[in-house]
Protein backbone atom coordinates (compact mmCIF):
# COMPACT_ATOMS: atom_id res chain seq x y z
CA UNK A 1 0.00 0.00 0.00
CA UNK A 2 1.16 3.45 -0.86
CA UNK A 3 1.09 7.24 0.79
CA UNK A 4 -0.87 8.00 -2.24
CA UNK A 5 -3.75 5.67 -0.66
CA UNK A 6 -3.78 7.38 2.53
CA UNK A 7 -3.63 10.89 1.94
CA UNK A 8 -3.94 12.13 6.08
CA UNK A 9 -0.73 9.66 6.59
CA UNK A 10 0.95 11.78 3.69
CA UNK A 11 -0.18 15.22 5.15
CA UNK A 12 1.51 13.76 8.51
CA UNK A 13 4.84 12.85 6.95
CA UNK A 14 4.87 16.24 5.27
CA UNK A 15 4.82 18.16 8.55
CA UNK A 16 7.04 15.87 10.10
CA UNK A 17 9.86 16.40 7.60
CA UNK A 18 9.32 19.99 6.97
CA UNK A 19 10.06 20.31 10.87
CA UNK A 20 12.92 18.43 11.09
CA UNK A 21 14.31 19.95 8.26
CA UNK A 22 13.72 23.49 9.97
CA UNK A 23 15.46 22.29 12.82
CA UNK A 24 18.41 21.06 11.05
CA UNK A 25 18.71 24.05 9.27
CA UNK A 26 18.34 26.01 12.42
CA UNK A 27 21.43 24.56 14.19
CA UNK A 28 23.35 24.36 10.78
CA UNK A 29 23.22 28.58 10.89
CA UNK A 30 23.77 28.63 14.29
CA UNK A 31 27.00 26.55 14.11
CA UNK A 32 27.71 28.66 10.81
CA UNK A 33 27.47 32.41 12.57
CA UNK A 34 27.72 31.97 15.94
CA UNK A 35 27.80 35.94 16.64
CA UNK A 36 24.28 35.94 15.66
CA UNK A 37 22.40 36.08 18.46
CA UNK A 38 25.25 38.42 19.95
CA UNK A 39 24.10 40.83 17.34
CA UNK A 40 20.55 40.17 17.65
CA UNK A 41 20.76 41.74 21.40
CA UNK A 42 22.94 44.07 20.81
CA UNK A 43 20.55 45.91 18.22
CA UNK A 44 18.08 45.30 20.34
CA UNK A 45 19.93 47.28 23.19
CA UNK A 46 20.35 49.84 20.89
CA UNK A 47 16.89 50.04 19.97
CA UNK A 48 15.58 50.62 23.72
CA UNK A 49 18.07 53.04 24.35
CA UNK A 50 17.20 55.41 21.41
CA UNK A 51 13.21 55.34 22.33
CA UNK A 52 14.50 56.37 26.48
CA UNK A 53 16.45 59.20 24.58
CA UNK A 54 13.68 60.12 22.61
CA UNK A 55 11.46 60.14 25.20
CA UNK A 56 13.75 62.22 27.59
CA UNK A 57 14.01 64.46 25.02
CA UNK A 58 10.35 65.11 24.43
CA UNK A 59 10.06 65.40 28.55
CA UNK A 60 12.85 68.06 28.47
CA UNK A 61 11.07 70.11 25.52
CA UNK A 62 8.00 70.26 27.64
CA UNK A 63 9.49 72.90 29.60
CA UNK A 64 9.65 75.52 26.71
CA UNK A 65 6.06 76.68 25.34
CA UNK A 66 7.65 77.25 21.94
CA UNK A 67 7.67 73.54 21.27
CA UNK A 68 9.70 70.88 21.59
CA UNK A 69 13.88 71.54 20.67
CA UNK A 70 15.34 69.58 18.06
CA UNK A 71 18.71 67.91 18.73
CA UNK A 72 21.36 68.31 16.34
CA UNK A 73 24.39 66.56 15.79
CA UNK A 74 27.19 69.63 14.44
CA UNK A 75 30.27 66.67 15.36
CA UNK A 76 30.08 65.48 11.96
CA UNK A 77 29.55 69.20 9.90
CA UNK A 78 32.99 70.94 11.92
CA UNK A 79 34.06 73.37 9.66
CA UNK A 80 37.99 73.22 8.95
CA UNK A 81 38.45 76.94 10.13
CA UNK A 82 36.81 77.62 13.83
CA UNK A 83 35.61 81.21 14.18
CA UNK A 84 37.44 83.40 16.81
CA UNK A 85 35.78 83.21 20.03
CA UNK A 86 34.47 87.14 21.61
CA UNK A 87 37.25 88.34 23.98
CA UNK A 88 34.96 91.19 25.12
CA UNK A 89 36.26 90.14 28.72
CA UNK A 90 39.46 90.70 28.70
CA UNK A 91 41.47 94.14 28.98
CA UNK A 92 44.74 95.99 27.85
CA UNK A 93 47.68 95.67 30.93
CA UNK A 94 46.84 96.72 34.35
CA UNK A 95 45.66 100.08 33.05
CA UNK A 96 42.56 98.44 31.72
CA UNK A 97 41.46 97.60 35.33
CA UNK A 98 41.50 101.30 36.33
CA UNK A 99 37.57 102.54 36.89
CA UNK A 100 34.04 100.74 36.75
CA UNK A 101 34.55 100.14 40.27
CA UNK A 102 31.29 98.69 41.89
CA UNK A 103 28.90 101.00 43.45
CA UNK A 104 28.13 99.23 47.47
CA UNK A 105 25.37 99.68 49.86
CA UNK A 106 26.57 99.48 53.23
CA UNK A 107 23.79 98.42 54.84
CA UNK A 108 24.63 99.53 58.68
CA UNK A 109 24.80 102.81 57.89
CA UNK A 110 21.73 102.84 55.69
CA UNK A 111 19.49 101.16 58.43
CA UNK A 112 20.50 103.38 60.93
CA UNK A 113 19.87 106.61 59.55
CA UNK A 114 16.83 105.68 56.96
CA UNK A 115 19.03 106.92 54.03
CA UNK A 116 20.86 104.94 51.32
CA UNK A 117 24.45 104.98 51.50
CA UNK A 118 26.59 103.87 48.60
CA UNK A 119 30.16 103.77 48.60
CA UNK A 120 32.16 103.85 45.17
CA UNK A 121 34.84 100.96 46.15
CA UNK A 122 37.63 102.59 44.58
CA UNK A 123 40.31 100.57 46.88
CA UNK A 124 39.10 97.72 44.18
CA UNK A 125 40.81 99.91 41.10
CA UNK A 126 43.35 97.34 39.68
CA UNK A 127 46.70 98.56 39.32
CA UNK A 128 47.08 100.84 42.78
CA UNK A 129 43.71 99.90 44.13
CA UNK A 130 42.57 104.11 45.14
CA UNK A 131 41.05 106.42 42.74
CA UNK A 132 44.63 107.69 42.45
CA UNK A 133 44.47 105.04 39.64
CA UNK A 134 42.57 107.14 37.54
CA UNK A 135 44.61 110.20 38.07
CA UNK A 136 47.82 108.92 37.90
CA UNK A 137 46.51 107.23 34.53
CA UNK A 138 44.95 110.78 33.43
CA UNK A 139 48.22 112.30 33.86
CA UNK A 140 50.26 109.97 32.13
CA UNK A 141 48.30 110.10 29.01
CA UNK A 142 48.32 114.01 28.84
CA UNK A 143 52.11 113.90 29.54
CA UNK A 144 52.49 111.46 26.13
CA UNK A 145 50.07 113.00 24.17
CA UNK A 146 52.22 116.22 25.13
CA UNK A 147 55.27 114.44 24.15
CA UNK A 148 56.50 115.01 28.17
CA UNK A 149 56.91 111.83 28.42
CA UNK A 150 58.48 109.03 25.82
CA UNK A 151 58.22 105.18 26.57
CA UNK A 152 61.55 103.58 25.83
CA UNK A 153 63.49 106.65 26.63
CA UNK A 154 64.24 106.01 29.91
CA UNK A 155 61.92 108.78 31.23
CA UNK A 156 61.51 109.07 34.96
CA UNK A 157 58.08 110.18 36.91
CA UNK A 158 58.37 112.02 39.95
CA UNK A 159 56.21 112.89 42.33
CA UNK A 160 55.16 114.35 45.82
CA UNK A 161 52.32 112.10 47.37
CA UNK A 162 51.66 111.12 50.59
CA UNK A 163 51.57 107.44 49.44
CA UNK A 164 48.16 106.48 47.10
CA UNK A 165 49.19 108.41 44.20
CA UNK A 166 52.55 107.31 44.19
CA UNK A 167 51.51 103.69 44.41
CA UNK A 168 49.60 104.31 40.96
CA UNK A 169 52.40 105.95 39.29
CA UNK A 170 54.63 103.31 40.18
CA UNK A 171 52.81 100.87 38.93
CA UNK A 172 51.29 102.30 35.84
CA UNK A 173 55.39 103.42 34.85
CA UNK A 174 56.57 100.48 35.27
CA UNK A 175 53.41 99.33 32.59
CA UNK A 176 54.51 102.13 30.51
CA UNK A 177 58.12 101.77 30.63
CA UNK A 178 59.38 104.54 32.83
CA UNK A 179 60.84 104.65 36.41
CA UNK A 180 59.52 106.44 39.19
CA UNK A 181 60.71 108.62 41.90
CA UNK A 182 58.80 109.60 45.10
CA UNK A 183 58.90 112.01 47.58
CA UNK A 184 56.99 111.74 50.88
CA UNK A 185 56.80 112.66 54.32
CA UNK A 186 58.15 110.84 56.79
CA UNK A 187 55.06 110.20 59.01
CA UNK A 188 52.85 108.63 56.60
CA UNK A 189 52.71 104.60 57.44
CA UNK A 190 55.36 102.37 56.47
CA UNK A 191 53.45 100.09 54.41
CA UNK A 192 53.22 102.61 51.57
CA UNK A 193 56.83 103.45 51.48
CA UNK A 194 57.98 99.59 51.12
CA UNK A 195 54.74 98.99 49.09
CA UNK A 196 56.78 101.54 46.66
CA UNK A 197 59.96 100.27 46.77
CA UNK A 198 58.29 96.73 46.06
CA UNK A 199 57.23 98.63 42.81
CA UNK A 200 60.34 99.41 41.91
CA UNK A 201 60.27 102.85 42.78
CA UNK A 202 63.05 105.18 44.54
CA UNK A 203 61.66 106.27 47.69
CA UNK A 204 62.62 109.45 49.46
CA UNK A 205 61.11 109.93 52.72
CA UNK A 206 61.57 113.73 54.05
CA UNK A 207 61.02 115.79 57.85
CA UNK A 208 57.53 116.95 57.28
CA UNK A 209 57.86 120.85 56.05
CA UNK A 210 55.27 123.56 54.92
CA UNK A 211 54.67 123.92 51.56
CA UNK A 212 56.66 127.20 51.44
CA UNK A 213 59.57 125.18 52.37
CA UNK A 214 62.49 123.96 49.81
CA UNK A 215 62.30 121.06 51.37
CA UNK A 216 58.40 120.19 51.47
CA UNK A 217 57.71 116.73 49.90
CA UNK A 218 56.12 118.17 46.80
CA UNK A 219 58.83 120.98 46.43
CA UNK A 220 61.56 118.28 46.50
CA UNK A 221 60.04 116.45 43.86
CA UNK A 222 59.60 119.43 41.66
CA UNK A 223 63.21 120.13 42.12
CA UNK A 224 64.14 116.68 41.34
CA UNK A 225 62.34 115.94 38.04
CA UNK A 226 64.10 119.52 37.01
CA UNK A 227 67.70 118.51 37.68
CA UNK A 228 67.13 115.58 35.98
CA UNK A 229 66.04 117.15 32.74
CA UNK A 230 69.02 119.67 33.48
CA UNK A 231 71.52 116.77 33.34
CA UNK A 232 73.65 115.38 30.08
CA UNK A 233 73.85 111.99 31.66
CA UNK A 234 71.37 110.59 28.64
CA UNK A 235 68.62 111.91 26.25
CA UNK A 236 65.89 110.93 29.03
CA UNK A 237 63.67 113.45 31.10
CA UNK A 238 62.43 113.97 34.12
CA UNK A 239 58.58 114.32 34.64
CA UNK A 240 56.94 116.08 37.41
CA UNK A 241 53.20 114.63 37.40
CA UNK A 242 51.61 117.92 40.04
CA UNK A 243 48.97 116.44 41.14
CA UNK A 244 48.13 119.26 43.15
CA UNK A 245 48.14 121.64 40.19
CA UNK A 246 47.53 119.58 37.12
CA UNK A 247 44.14 119.75 35.35
CA UNK A 248 44.09 115.85 34.28
CA UNK A 249 43.45 115.05 38.27
CA UNK A 250 40.12 116.49 38.42
CA UNK A 251 39.61 115.60 34.72
CA UNK A 252 39.63 112.31 35.16
CA UNK A 253 36.71 112.18 37.93
CA UNK A 254 34.67 114.41 35.50
CA UNK A 255 35.39 111.78 32.60
CA UNK A 256 35.04 108.53 34.84
CA UNK A 257 33.72 108.52 38.73
CA UNK A 258 31.30 110.92 37.98
CA UNK A 259 29.52 109.35 35.23
CA UNK A 260 29.72 106.24 36.99
CA UNK A 261 28.24 106.79 40.53
CA UNK A 262 25.25 108.38 38.10
CA UNK A 263 24.68 105.46 35.80
CA UNK A 264 24.86 103.06 39.10
CA UNK A 265 22.95 104.88 41.36
CA UNK A 266 20.21 105.06 38.66
CA UNK A 267 20.28 108.96 38.24
CA UNK A 268 19.22 109.46 41.94
CA UNK A 269 22.13 111.00 43.36
CA UNK A 270 20.61 113.07 46.64
CA UNK A 271 24.21 113.87 48.43
CA UNK A 272 27.95 113.72 47.37
CA UNK A 273 30.68 113.06 50.22
CA UNK A 274 33.94 113.17 50.18
CA UNK A 275 37.51 114.52 51.58
CA UNK A 276 40.13 116.79 49.68
CA UNK A 277 43.38 115.99 49.41
CA UNK A 278 44.42 117.46 45.92
CA UNK A 279 40.74 118.28 45.80
CA UNK A 280 40.18 116.28 42.45
CA UNK A 281 37.91 113.68 43.40
CA UNK A 282 35.70 116.42 44.67
CA UNK A 283 35.84 118.99 42.43
CA UNK A 284 35.57 116.42 38.89
CA UNK A 285 32.65 114.37 40.50
CA UNK A 286 30.77 117.85 41.67
CA UNK A 287 31.14 119.30 38.13
CA UNK A 288 29.61 115.98 36.46
CA UNK A 289 26.66 115.37 39.11
CA UNK A 290 25.68 119.06 39.12
CA UNK A 291 26.30 120.41 35.53
CA UNK A 292 26.84 117.52 33.44
CA UNK A 293 24.14 115.01 34.78
CA UNK A 294 21.55 117.68 34.60
CA UNK A 295 20.78 117.10 38.65
CA UNK A 296 21.95 120.78 39.32
CA UNK A 297 20.79 121.68 42.83
CA UNK A 298 18.87 118.83 43.72
CA UNK A 299 22.24 117.25 44.20
CA UNK A 300 24.02 118.26 47.74
CA UNK A 301 27.79 118.38 47.51
CA UNK A 302 29.47 117.97 51.15
CA UNK A 303 33.38 118.24 51.96
CA UNK A 304 34.59 115.37 54.56
CA UNK A 305 37.36 117.13 56.57
CA UNK A 306 39.57 115.93 59.02
CA UNK A 307 40.25 117.61 62.35
CA UNK A 308 43.85 120.32 61.71
CA UNK A 309 42.41 121.06 57.72
CA UNK A 310 41.45 124.30 57.08
CA UNK A 311 38.72 123.85 54.06
CA UNK A 312 36.26 123.44 56.15
CA UNK A 313 35.86 126.89 57.10
CA UNK A 314 36.86 127.80 53.45
CA UNK A 315 33.57 125.98 52.68
CA UNK A 316 31.45 127.40 55.38
CA UNK A 317 33.35 131.05 55.62
CA UNK A 318 35.09 132.09 53.09
CA UNK A 319 38.52 131.75 54.17
CA UNK A 320 41.15 129.20 54.73
CA UNK A 321 41.79 129.18 59.20
CA UNK A 322 42.65 126.42 61.31
CA UNK A 323 42.58 126.64 65.40
CA UNK A 324 46.06 125.47 64.75
CA UNK A 325 46.87 128.77 63.32
CA UNK A 326 45.68 130.99 66.05
CA UNK A 327 47.89 133.37 67.29
CA UNK A 328 50.42 132.06 69.59
CA UNK A 329 50.03 128.43 68.29
CA UNK A 330 51.19 128.77 64.75
CA UNK A 331 52.67 125.95 63.79
CA UNK A 332 54.57 125.09 60.89
CA UNK A 333 52.97 121.29 59.95
CA UNK A 334 49.13 123.02 60.60
CA UNK A 335 47.03 119.69 59.96
CA UNK A 336 47.70 118.02 63.00
CA UNK A 337 45.46 114.63 62.69
CA UNK A 338 46.17 111.11 62.24
CA UNK A 339 44.17 110.67 58.82
CA UNK A 340 46.30 110.26 55.56
CA UNK A 341 45.35 111.15 51.92
CA UNK A 342 42.99 114.37 52.86
CA UNK A 343 43.31 117.61 54.97
CA UNK A 344 45.10 120.22 53.78
CA UNK A 345 45.92 124.36 54.61
CA UNK A 346 45.90 125.66 51.27
CA UNK A 347 43.77 125.89 48.00
CA UNK A 348 44.71 123.77 45.00
CA UNK A 349 43.73 124.42 40.84
CA UNK A 350 41.79 120.90 41.22
CA UNK A 351 39.51 122.24 44.40
CA UNK A 352 39.47 125.35 43.07
CA UNK A 353 38.04 123.72 39.93
CA UNK A 354 34.88 122.76 41.92
CA UNK A 355 34.66 124.80 45.49
CA UNK A 356 32.20 126.67 43.73
CA UNK A 357 29.86 123.50 43.42
CA UNK A 358 30.34 122.47 47.34
CA UNK A 359 27.21 123.22 49.19
CA UNK A 360 28.73 122.16 52.65
CA UNK A 361 31.52 120.87 54.65
CA UNK A 362 31.65 118.31 57.62
CA UNK A 363 34.30 117.76 60.01
CA UNK A 364 35.44 114.84 61.90
CA UNK A 365 37.28 114.44 64.55
CA UNK A 366 40.39 111.37 64.67
CA UNK A 367 38.13 109.39 67.81
CA UNK A 368 35.24 109.69 65.27
CA UNK A 369 37.62 108.20 62.05
CA UNK A 370 38.75 105.59 64.58
CA UNK A 371 35.07 104.62 65.58
CA UNK A 372 33.63 104.61 62.35
CA UNK A 373 36.62 102.20 61.33
CA UNK A 374 36.06 99.95 63.29
CA UNK A 375 31.74 99.88 63.44
CA UNK A 376 32.41 99.06 59.70
CA UNK A 377 34.61 96.39 60.14
CA UNK A 378 31.78 94.70 63.09
CA UNK A 379 28.80 95.19 61.72
CA UNK A 380 29.85 95.18 57.07
CA UNK A 381 33.08 93.37 57.28
CA UNK A 382 34.52 96.61 55.40
CA UNK A 383 38.38 96.97 56.32
CA UNK A 384 39.33 100.47 55.18
CA UNK A 385 41.70 103.11 55.62
CA UNK A 386 41.24 106.72 57.64
CA UNK A 387 40.43 108.60 54.70
CA UNK A 388 37.58 106.40 53.89
CA UNK A 389 36.57 106.23 57.62
CA UNK A 390 36.34 110.11 57.35
CA UNK A 391 33.72 110.19 54.47
CA UNK A 392 31.83 107.61 55.80
CA UNK A 393 31.42 109.74 59.10
CA UNK A 394 30.25 112.61 56.94
CA UNK A 395 28.02 110.40 54.93
CA UNK A 396 25.98 109.71 57.80
CA UNK A 397 25.72 113.53 59.19
CA UNK A 398 24.76 114.36 55.52
CA UNK A 399 22.11 112.00 55.48
CA UNK A 400 20.82 113.16 59.29
CA UNK A 401 19.80 116.34 57.27
CA UNK A 402 17.96 114.77 54.09
CA UNK A 403 14.67 113.40 53.95
CA UNK A 404 14.11 109.78 54.98
CA UNK A 405 14.53 107.72 51.96
CA UNK A 406 17.59 109.99 50.66
CA UNK A 407 20.65 108.20 48.61
CA UNK A 408 23.77 109.42 49.69
CA UNK A 409 26.89 108.38 47.87
CA UNK A 410 30.85 108.64 49.36
CA UNK A 411 34.05 106.75 48.27
CA UNK A 412 35.91 104.00 50.16
CA UNK A 413 39.70 105.10 49.17
CA UNK A 414 41.70 102.71 49.93
CA UNK A 415 42.27 99.01 52.05
CA UNK A 416 43.13 99.19 55.60
CA UNK A 417 45.89 97.04 54.97
CA UNK A 418 47.90 100.30 53.75
CA UNK A 419 47.19 101.48 57.36
CA UNK A 420 48.15 98.70 60.06
CA UNK A 421 51.39 100.63 61.71
CA UNK A 422 49.42 104.36 61.96
CA UNK A 423 45.68 104.59 61.87
CA UNK A 424 45.06 100.89 62.91
CA UNK A 425 47.57 100.98 65.60
CA UNK A 426 45.98 103.86 67.04
CA UNK A 427 42.31 102.42 66.91
CA UNK A 428 44.18 99.01 68.42
CA UNK A 429 46.16 101.19 70.75
CA UNK A 430 43.31 103.02 72.22
CA UNK A 431 41.15 99.74 73.28
CA UNK A 432 38.56 100.11 70.54
CA UNK A 433 39.08 96.46 69.48
CA UNK A 434 38.62 95.13 73.26
CA UNK A 435 35.19 96.96 73.22
CA UNK A 436 32.20 95.55 73.29
CA UNK A 437 30.58 95.41 69.54
CA UNK A 438 28.93 98.81 69.78
CA UNK A 439 24.97 99.24 69.40
CA UNK A 440 24.02 102.62 68.96
CA UNK A 441 25.71 104.57 65.48
CA UNK A 442 24.91 108.16 66.63
CA UNK A 443 25.92 107.28 70.80
CA UNK A 444 29.36 105.74 69.16
CA UNK A 445 30.18 109.03 67.33
CA UNK A 446 28.99 111.54 69.82
CA UNK A 447 26.36 112.89 67.08
CA UNK A 448 22.36 113.68 67.36
CA UNK A 449 20.54 110.85 65.77
CA UNK A 450 17.39 110.87 63.50
CA UNK A 451 13.97 113.16 65.03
Amino acid sequence: MSLSDHPKAYGTAAIAFAFTAGVLVTLGLKDLYPDLERRFQQQSLQRRRQRAKNADANRRSSLFFWGPVELQDHETSKPDHQPPLPTAGIVDGIAGCIGNTPLIKIGSLSAATGRTILAKAEFLNGAGNSPKDRVALSMIDAAEEAGLLVPGRGDTIYEGTVGSTGISLAALARARGYLAHICMPDDQSAEKSALLHHLGAVVERVPVAPITSPSHFVNLARRRAAEHTASERDASRGFFADQFESPANYAAHLRTTGPEIYRQAGGRVDAFVAGAGTGGTVAGVARYLKEESGLGDAVKVVLADPQGSGLYNRVRHGVMYSSTEREGTRRRQQVDTIVEGIGINRITENFEAGRDLIDDAVRVSDEQACRMARWLVERDGIFVGSSSAVNCVAAVVTALTLPPGSQVVTVLCDSGTRHLSKFWKKIADSGLEDEPKPDNLFTLLDIKGPQ
